[in-house]
């Protein structure tokens, strides 16, 4: 009778497990839906290209085939917030993507496929899990910001992907690393597509393949699943004149509140201009006048003095403007035609404006140290400088820790240097500025934005101090 009871507990026991097992895997899958059955197509599209797409062992294949544009297998349906979940692997001759919060619409290129991209990069630039705004504005969030990221994907085998797309916040991770860390608000909802990336008519490139498998997607409860945060990974924001709660943490705040000219003047003047400058539509705006430096309404300044400081703003130039934001600008040093004096962080139609070939080696090309250091590729090895060219806003990035300063472009380092050097000082002797004793090297001065004679659009001018 003993031996009975026991027999019947142990398989009570068992019973009880099983179910235990059964109903927490429900929890931990609850919410989840996959977007791909193993077997077919079934819920997808192709649009655009004609490369080829099949299943196969429970995979979806993508295949590159000559002169076809960028090909997408996209999802029917349409999705706002969520987390996807997918794994992936590449030939790495070759680079893909997967597409989210994407659309196609007619009145749009003609029905091209445009949106956010989560990057699939298996070549040494090392980018996978990057965001790059197909069809748009092109790199939002390059990996070169994050090399712990840029080394989670791994060729050769499988790699376990995520996306959050939360609101305005967009984060990655590849192979549980972070890898991308943005916040943008153009876009909150479309297909998620799979990307087979043209390869023209390079025959080498030919019939290679993208693997995909286990691709699921959660729409509901998000804040529960989301992944924690790595500390190291740097927060990007597009958000037009605002702060995220992130950055006023981190001591950041508006340099222009986006409506009024509080916090500025005219370098010559304790006022701001009357007229020139425009401020419209959340943007600030130098109005063209004759192409010369500082003869129209005037450069402005801030009223406040910076010393070390990490200052950020977007700016729009139209054909072959030129403008320039300087900063450790004294206001009252030249008094005479031209702009006020300090170090200039250079804006530029390089492909347009004369200046551009003028000075030594490029050095007054866009990005440029003016007149001083040329702008270069230097956050990613034999990767030019990042313009996105005229008509689009682009992100510049001035940091000043002490001695220490840095231009950035499009979120790359593209200038650094020591203005207490030896070097800095031979540069300023054979420059426009060596008749201004302590040239870049004063304590504080004014962030300025210059008037140049061409139209110039700003916005989103937002700095922190550091100590």
């Amino acid at each position: 009778m003993i031996q009975f009871k026991l027999r019947h507990l142990f398989i009570i026991t068992i019973l009880v497990t099983f179910i235990s097992l059964d109903v927490n895997s429900q929890s931990e899958n609850e919410g989840w839906v996959s977007l791909f059955n193993g077997k077919n197509l079934d819920g997808w599209k192709q649009i655009n290209g004609n490369a080829e797409y099949k299943v196969e062992n429970g995979e979806i294949i993508g295949k590159t085939k000559l002169n076809t544009p960028n090909s997408f297998l996209c999802t029917d349906k349409h999705y706002s917030d969520f987390i996807l979940e997918f794994e992936v692997m590449v030939s790495p001759e070759i680079n893909s993507g997967v597409q989210f919060r994407s659309n196609s619409m007619k009145d749009y290129r003609e029905g091209t496929v445009h949106g956010y991209q989560f990057e699939i990069d298996p070549s040494a630039r090392g980018f996978s899990g990057g965001i790059y705004d197909e069809q748009r504005r092109g790199w939002l969030y390059p990996l070169s910001i994050n090399k712990k990221g840029a080394k989670a994907f791994q060729n050769g085998v499988w790699n376990s992907c995520r996306i959050e797309a939360i609101g305005n916040s967009i984060r990655t991770w590849i192979n549980g690393v972070e890898c991308a860390n943005l916040v943008d608000d153009i876009t909150s909802s479309g297909f998620i597509g799979l990307q087979v990336h043209s390869v023209g008519g390079d025959k080498s490139l030919a019939d290679k393949e993208i693997k995909w498998k286990n691709i699921r997607i959660k729409t509901t409860n998000l804040e529960t699943e989301r992944m924690a945060l790595d500390p190291e990974v740097v927060e990007v924001s597009y958000l037009v004149n605002q702060i995220t709660p992130n950055e006023k943490r981190k001591g950041w705040r508006l340099l222009w509140d986006g409506k009024t000219t509080t916090g500025w003047r005219s370098a010559r003047a304790n006022s701001f201009p009357k007229s020139g400058w425009q401020i419209n539509d959340g943007e600030l705006t130098i109005l063209a006048t004759d192409g010369g430096e500082a003869t129209g309404p005037g450069d402005i300044v801030t009223e406040d003095l910076f010393s070390s400081f990490e200052l950020e703003l977007e700016f729009k130039i139209t054909e072959g403007a030129n403008s320039g934001i300087k900063y450790f600008v004294d206001a009252d040093l030249n008094k005479g035609p031209g702009s006020a004096i300090g170090c200039e962080f250079q804006i530029l139609d390089d492909e347009k404006h004369p200046d551009a070939k003028a000075g030594v080696n490029g050095n007054r090309t866009i990005g440029s140290l003016y007149d001083l250091m040329p702008a270069e590729g230097l956050s990613s090895p034999n990767r030019p400088k990042q313009f996105k060219g005229v008509g689009t806003w682009n992100k510049a990035k001035i940091i000043v820790r002490g001695g220490q300063v840095e231009h950035w472009l499009n979120n790359e380092k593209v200038v650094e240097y020591d203005r207490f050097s030896q070097m800095f000082r031979a540069l300023v002797a054979n420059s426009k500025y060596k008749t201004w004793p302590g040239f870049g090297q004063w304590a504080s001065g004014s962030i300025l934005l210059q008037d140049h004679g061409n139209t110039v659009h700003y916005r989103s001018i937002k700095i922190r101090e550091f100590n």
